[in-house]
Formats: C-alpha cells, sequence, structure tokens
C-alpha cells in the first residue's frame, strides 16, 4: 500500500502530481482517468451487491459479436458511457457492446477510448472476479470536424494511456500513460482508490502459464508443444510451471503482471484470427505489460505494431513476463518452420 510512500496517496492526488511534472499539460488527460475512476467505482459497487439486487443474469439483447449480453455488462458499458460523457474531453467511444462507434455531444474532444466495460463476464453469475479494460488515443483529425471511424483505426503505439480495473476480493486499478505502470487499491468506505504501487515490474520470466486447455484439440503443433514443455519438470528453468486460468484477461494478466508468467489465447481451428479483440483488450493490456518490463505479441509479431482494419478487430495473443512469450514465440517459430519444410516439396511438385 502507499504507506511506503510515506502517507496514503489518492488516485486524484497520484494522477495530478504527475501532471504537474509537464509544464505545458492542459489537464484533460488527467480528468478522463478520474471520469474512469469514477465510473469504477460505481461498477464496483454493483459487483458488489450482484445477487442482492436484480443485476444478476442475461438482457433479451446482443452485444457487437453476436454474444448474449449479461445485465452488468449493459449496466457497466452504460456508467462508462455516462462517466465519459461528464467532461468535453472525450469526442468518441468504441465498446465491446456497441457495434458501431459511440459519437459524445462534445464531438470537438481530443481524446477516444476504446472499452470492454466488463471483461469475463461469463463469471458474474458464479462471484469469479472480472474487470474493465480502458485504451485511450488522440484523435486523428481537427478538433473542429466531426470525428468518424477513420479517427479511431491507429495501431496500439499511439496509446496515450491504458488500464484495467479488476473487480475481485479488492478493486484494484492499474494505468500506464507511458511512463511506467501504478496500480490503485479502493477503499470501499470512503470511496477513494489509494495508491498500492508507484512503480510496478513485472518479473523477467514467471511460474504460471495461463490457457484455456479444454481447446487443446484445435490449438497448432507449436502451441503443443510449448504447453507440454511448460509441464515437463525441470528445476533449472523452474519447470513444471503451474496451470491457472479464470476466464476473466484482467483477472488472470493480473496475477502474471505481479507473478509472472505468460497469458494466451490463441489462434485455433475454430478461431483462425484469434477470439480476443485487438482494440480494446489486446492492445491497452499490451502496453500496460510492455511499460512493467513483459513483452505482449500475437505468436511472432508485437501486438502494438499491428495496424488495424477495425474497430473489432480480432487477434491472437501471448503476453506476460518476457522470457515466457519469447519461449512460447520460439516454439511456435520451429514448428511452423518444420510445417513449412513439409508442405514445400508437395508445392514443388505441383509446379
Amino acid at each position: 500500500m502507499s504507506e511506503k510512500y510515506g502517507r496514503l496517496i489518492t488516485l486524484e492526488e497520484f494522477i495530478i502530481s504527475a501532471q504537474n511534472r509537464f509544464p505545458g499539460a492542459t489537464g484533460e488527460l488527467s480528468q478522463l482517468l478520474r471520469d474512469i475512476g469514477l465510473a469504477a467505482k460505481i461498477i464496483s459497487r454493483e459487483v458488489n451487491k450482484a445477487g442482492i439486487t436484480n443485476i444478476l443474469g442475461n438482457e433479451e439483447t446482443d452485444n457487437s459479436h453476436g454474444e448474449r449480453q449479461k445485465k452488468l455488462d449493459v449496466f457497466a458499458n452504460d456508467q462508462m458511457i455516462s462517466a465519459l460523457s461528464r467532461s468535453n474531453t472525450v469526442c468518441m467511444i468504441i465498446s465491446e457492446e456497441s457495434e458501431g462507434i459511440i459519437r459524445l455531444k462534445s464531438s470537438s474532444g481530443k481524446y477516444i477510448v476504446y472499452t470492454d466495460p466488463l471483461d469475463g463476464s461469463s463469471n458474474i453469475d458464479v462471484n469469479v472476479s472480472i474487470g474493465t479494460i480502458f485504451s485511450i488515443y488522440l484523435r486523428k483529425s481537427h478538433h473542429a470536424d466531426y470525428p468518424t471511424k477513420d479517427d479511431a483505426i491507429q495501431s496500439g503505439l499511439s496509446q496515450v494511456a491504458a488500464g484495467y480495473v479488476l473487480y475481485g476480493s479488492s478493486t484494484m486499478m492499474a494505468y500506464t500513460t507511458g511512463l511506467g505502470v501504478s496500480t490503485f487499491t479502493l477503499d470501499p468506505s470512503i470511496g477513494e482508490f489509494f495508491l498500492a504501487d508507484g512503480d510496478v515490474k513485472i518479473p523477467d520470466i514467471g511460474p504460471y502459464y495461463s490457457i484455456n486447455e479444454g481447446s487443446y484439440n484445435t490449438w497448432e503443433t507449436g502451441l503443443k508443444k510449448y504447453v507440454k514443455y511448460c509441464q515437463d519438470e525441470d528445476e533449472a528453468s523452474m519447470r513444471p510451471y503451474s496451470a491457472r486460468y479464470i476466464g476473466s484477461m484482467v483477472a488472470d494478466l493480473h496475477r502474471i503482471l505481479l507473478k509472472g508468467g505468460i497469458f494466451i489465447y490463441p489462434q485455433s481451428k475454430n478461431y483462425p484470427k484469434g477470439k480476443l479483440r485487438l482494440m480494446y483488450e489486446c492492445n491497452p493490456l499490451a502496453f500496460l505489460i510492455e511499460q512493467a518490463g513483459g513483452k505482449a505479441s500475437d505468436g511472432s509479431k508485437r501486438i502494438m505494431e499491428i495496424n488495424p482494419n477495425d474497430i473489432h478487430e480480432r487477434c491472437p495473443i501471448f503476453i506476460g513476463s518476457k522470457k515466457n512469450v519469447e519461449e512460447a514465440e520460439r516454439f511456435l517459430k520451429d514448428a511452423r518452420a518444420k510445417e513449412q519444410l513439409v508442405v514445400s516439396p508437395h508445392l514443388e511438385a505441383i509446379k
């Protein structure tokens, strides 16, 4: 907790202190981060009342991917939109829960926010950790122009801030503005986030791997071999690694951030382009993990260097401790090269 800094430091104090290091700062990004913090408090309050209030179960509507929405999905989405509409800093929101872009009245706002308002919603009804993910970009067009979808289609390298909120045994917020990663814990008795760690660093290698092994038969050969490598005993490399999979990317990655390891959601026969969304799941968490000293790739290419074509584009992801991710990439590269050697003679024969 922030006692190690001499006293308790609130999220707002920390944001303002960071802003004061840049004399030319307008305070708009600071306000935007505070607005996200407000939405997180409201969502946290409702999550903690789930089972008491009528917030569990499904709605009669689907999200942008044809998935049936949970009541808490809709509530979280509404709270994010409401909070981001409070100031004139945001012109557009792109949410997992909405098919198109959401233009706000403040069309002159210079920021665009991507969000997954409630990650891991399949866990809601069984009281398992869930989260909120956000990513912030500067719009590409002039502020006087009407914002369009083209303003929002940018690579992860253009992010100005990103983070997540974890609703678990306590509610925690983690974010980065490109100057390292800071985490905060919510004290629900007074409704304040307090600084937990102002400079989080992920271990270079860790003892955990996180993947849905129920999909094993749909994976490519290299990934199967890597998971077997994780399970093999080898004292020198701290193996076997321990398998941990919650089914909420925020919860799984929070463990990886603090303890080290790798989170994987790969391409497969069922999802040849991956299942997770690049813009509001992979990019923001890649930015945060890299700022903590980790690595994020699609198996061969850096996540944040992918040039998107759509706001809801999907992507495979390998993310976590640098050495763990590099291990996984090596297994994929070797297996793909061997498969190419087998295919090439057949292609030559056809020619």
